[in-house]
């Protein structure tokens, strides 16, 4: 099953406080703790502890402002692998995980996990919950240069997405008093049905038929949003795109997705990075390669050629007798690490390419002819050729 946003298990925004946050938690902690669901059925049991693992490992990311932030930039991609909430020894006792958690006050009132009353004055069982609403994210593809990626940048995204309605401000009616809380489920949006049998008590909640979920009952819909809340605008966003990603790499921009309808919590802009083709440079990972031909008489003689790099273009000297196949590396000039995920910056290798011709003319070959036994052009590799030449023979 895929993973629901964190913000979406908690019912918080992204802007939400740290005692938000806890206060969101606390509610769900006491509604699906598995110590109250021990008379419920197997299927009853199982969806407690689903949701609590659920709202715990929510809570453990978004109360932990680095944590919390690398989900803000990156999604669930920032904080894979992190230690999340361990339950290899059970759930724990849930009085000691609120005291813990919320510096105590919370001794009385939750002796009878078995019920369904209410906890200390927190309001009890599930259909007491008000639905949550979310709107839909939003992904789309942005294209970046290396060149952008090595500084990072800031880029200009036209989006077509729901807002809410200017004339209610997202509630669906002008008036506050055409909204009316639904008298069939009290405003919970869910009705509850009692079943005994020989198996005991079971309690189940579906959909208020009435309010159809919503909990609320508009009397004068909104004319310009036909009740809902919602209007689609077009508009274009400027979002920051940190240096160092990479093509594939999803950026998560909390909030600007869609709007949800009842002002509940918008849904996220998904940035997929396209990395534009360089010129003359590739790229593995931090690190760059740039491949020069030079010539025969250059390989020979030494030269001097000019790299192109992301920030300019540098000399670089070729020593005399450069064989074909030589890598130079210049240190720090490749990209930087995505912030959070490394450090420093790679390096710019360099590998040059000797360009033997193809025809030469017959001054040049019988030049050539008179240096063919001559010592200087025997082969007699030094241990720095046969470095070279044993790289080479890794290709094949």
């Amino acid at each position: 099953m895929a993973k629901r946003d964190y913000y979406e298990v908690l019912g918080v925004n992204k802007n939400a406080s740290l005692d938000e946050i806890k206060a969101a938690y606390r509610k769900l902690a006491m509604q699906w703790h598995p110590d109250r669901w021990v008379s419920g059925t197997d299927a009853e049991k199982k969806t407690a502890e689903d949701n609590f693992k659920e709202a715990a490992e929510a809570y453990d990311v978004l109360s932990n402002p680095d944590k919390k932030a690398k989900y803000d930039q990156f999604g669930f991609a920032g904080v894979d692998g992190q230690a999340g909430p361990d339950f290899s020894q059970g759930f724990g006792n849930l009085n000691d995980i609120l005291n813990d958690l919320f510096g105590g006050g919370f001794g009385t009132g939750f002796g009878n996990f078995g019920g369904f009353g209410g906890f200390g004055g927190f309001g009890g069982g599930s259909g007491q919950s008000q639905r949550v609403y979310r709107g839909r994210d939003i992904r789309t593809r942005v294209k970046l240069t290396l060149e952008e990626i090595a500084t990072g940048c800031e880029k200009e995204i036209t989006l077509e997405r729901n807002r809410p309605c200017p004339d209610c401000g997202g509630k669906g009616a002008k008036n506050s008093s055409d909204i009316k809380t639904c008298p069939q489920c009290g405003g919970t949006g869910q009705v509850q049905r009692i079943a005994n049998s020989i198996f005991g008590r079971s309690i189940t909640y579906s959909p208020c038929p009435q309010c159809g979920g919503e909990g609320k009952i508009v009397a004068n819909p909104c004319r310009r949003c036909n009740g809902t809340g919602l209007e689609r605008k077009r508009e274009t966003i400027k979002v920051k795109i940190p240096a160092g990603v990479e093509d594939g790499m999803q950026i998560t921009v909390r909030g600007e997705g869609h709007a949800a309808q009842h002002n509940g919590v918008n849904g996220d802009l998904l940035l997929l990075i396209e990395q534009q083709p360089h010129a003359n440079l590739k790229r593995d990972g931090q690190n760059l390669f740039y491949s020069c031909i030079i010539s025969v008489t250059d390989a020979l003689l030494g030269t001097e050629i000019s790299v192109p790099a992301l920030d300019g273009n540098y000399s670089v000297k070729i020593e005399p007798g450069t064989q074909s196949g030589t890598v130079v590396k210049l240190r720090g000039k490749g990209l930087p690490a995505v912030s959070g995920y490394g450090s420093g910056r790679g390096d710019l290798f360099v590998k040059i390419l000797v360009w033997i011709p193809h025809k030469l003319s017959r001054s040049e070959k019988e030049a050539l002819e008179a240096m063919r036994n001559s010592s200087t052009f025997t082969p007699s590799l030094t241990r720095e050729d046969r470095t070279v030449f044993d790289k080479e023979k890794n290709i094949f």
